[in-house]
């Protein structure tokens, strides 16, 4: 069955007071793009790449990979003006059946274990999305008033997000609205059941400041 994955990049610098989108960033020498897409090549070999990147950062992309002698092919796709978009956009550049994750470009330090495991149970049960649970306590706010809520009851989801290739293209059909917060949110609004499979907490999405230190001592540990 064939294997594809979309790395959607269409960050800013803004959160992370940078001059450069935060995909670009170096660490340990190379763009944290560059890392991510090394992850699922030592994974699948074989696995079909697209990436998903703002038009007017394609060119800089490019420069990137010239300069860093970065060779891994993949394909590039135009980012639309919000994930959903950007990540339908990806979605229609796959051409026949097979499976497909779909992954923040800003988070480098996913595991093997982990992109399996969510090809494997994809494969079987349609759909596989990460996740770890919370550590710390949360509370609900409404209004004025807030109030404890069981942690464990609750999930902090991640990327990849793995489907049946057929089943995500069809859930993607539907009008975007501002309840869909991952692709998960998506394929559920179709009525599917999403299946949770274990993640890993030094997955980190890379948005601010405070997460470029942590990244930096993941890689140096």
């Amino acid at each position: 069955m064939q294997k594809y994955v979309i790395i959607v990049a269409g960050g800013s610098g803004t959160r992370m007071k940078s001059d450069i989108p935060k995909q670009f960033i170096e660490i340990g020498g190379k763009p944290i793009l560059m890392h991510t897409i090394e992850a699922y090549v030592s994974a699948f070999a074989s696995l079909k790449l697209i990436l998903v990147l703002p038009e007017i950062q394609i060119p800089f992309w490019r420069g990137l990979c010239e300069k860093h002698k970065f060779t891994i092919k993949h394909q590039i796709v135009n980012g639309g003006n919000s994930r959903f978009q950007s990540v339908k956009n990806g979605l229609n550049a796959i051409h026949g059946n097979g499976l497909v994750a779909i992954h923040d470009g800003v988070r480098p330090f996913v595991s093997t274990e982990i992109i399996k495991e969510s090809f494997k149970v994809a494969a079987d049960k349609g759909n596989a999305v990460t996740s770890v649970p919370l550590k710390d306590s949360i509370r609900f706010i409404e209004g004025e008033n807030n109030k404890v809520v069981d942690r464990s009851q609750y999930q902090l989801i991640q990327t990849p997000q793995t489907f049946q290739i057929q089943l995500i293209k069809k859930a993607f059909e539907v009008k975007e609205n501002h309840t869909f917060t991952d692709d998960a949110s998506v394929l559920e609004h179709m009525g599917e059941k999403i299946n949770l499979i274990e993640g890993d907490y030094k997955n980190i999405k890379i948005t601010t400041a405070e997460d470029l230190i942590m990244a930096n001592a993941i890689l140096n540990a």
